[in-house]
């Protein structure tokens, strides 16, 4: 017959596999990357000595204020995550778990990725002028754009990069800034119809923005609960479903107006 072992024992035996289950847990690395607010750019502005956007074959007007995308930074597919960083990201407000898939879906090496993320950004850069041009009546026979943003890939500054070609080729449609002379950043995808796409990772970038001075932040409307997770304070939030939604709120805010949307 096997004895009863006394219950302090057995306690004590149940825990060893536990404890080995959370030493391993602790020192393996995890499918996840931390991401962090990245860098943002004026696209009205330039960048490493360049203007981000030239404009060919139409008349262009001198901007004022700032038009900024905003991006994240990740940590890469081959940067091992364990248990301690996953538990630091989940208590800061300034960093997100993801699932590394979610975040590099598009392959396993850096060279995959990049060129991904390039491919996405010129298809991005193309959808841009499209939409502008058609938002404002011109062919894209007569009237060239282009757009050079380095160290930045993916599609999701296409919104700014169309606002910023539409300020400098027409400003806000009354002679003045679509900015209205602010620091306005946002993100979110475009098609050359005009329609706006979520993104993911708002609650970091409108912290990026709110460290490189924006004080409205254009995000896509179904995106509005999460951007408000981690607001900065003093930052407006204007939601956007298409161009025109967000051309109209911009010039809403410049007029001083009763009719910008917000979240």
């Amino acid at each position: 017959m096997l004895s009863r072992l006394s219950r302090p024992k057995a306690v004590a035996l149940c825990a060893l596999p536990v404890a080995a289950l959370l030493a391993t847990a602790a020192f393996a690395p995890l499918p996840f990357s931390v991401a962090q607010p990245g860098m943002t750019g004026n696209v009205l502005g330039t960048n490493k000595g360049a203007p981000v956007i030239t404009i060919s074959g139409a008349p262009t007007r001198t901007t004022k204020g700032e038009l900024r995308m905003t991006t994240i930074v990740a940590t890469g597919p081959d940067v091992r995550v364990f248990l301690g960083d996953v538990i630091d990201g989940w208590f800061r407000t300034d960093r997100a778990v993801m699932p590394r898939d979610a975040v590099y879906p598009s392959g396993n090496t850096l060279k995959e990725i990049e060129q991904h993320n390039t491919e996405q950004m010129k298809q991005s850069q193309d959808a841009a002028t499209r939409a502008a041009l058609n938002y404002l009546d011109l062919s894209d026979k007569n009237v060239k754009v282009t757009m050079k943003l380095a160290d930045v890939g993916g599609p999701s500054a296409g919104l700014l990069f169309t606002l910023g070609i539409i300020d400098k080729l027409q400003g806000d449609g009354h002679g003045g800034d679509l900015t209205g002379g602010r620091t306005i950043a946002g993100t979110g995808t475009i098609d050359a119809s005009g329609r706006v796409g979520a993104v993911g990772g708002v609650s970091l970038k409108t912290q990026a923005a709110h460290r490189d001075g924006a004080t409205v932040f254009l995000v896509p409307k179904a995106e509005c609960s999460d951007a408000k997770a981690e607001l900065p304070k003093g930052m407006r939030l204007i939601p956007v479903t298409t161009l025109k939604s967000a051309v109209d709120a911009l010039v809403a805010l410049e007029k001083g107006k009763d009719s910008v949307p917000s979240c």
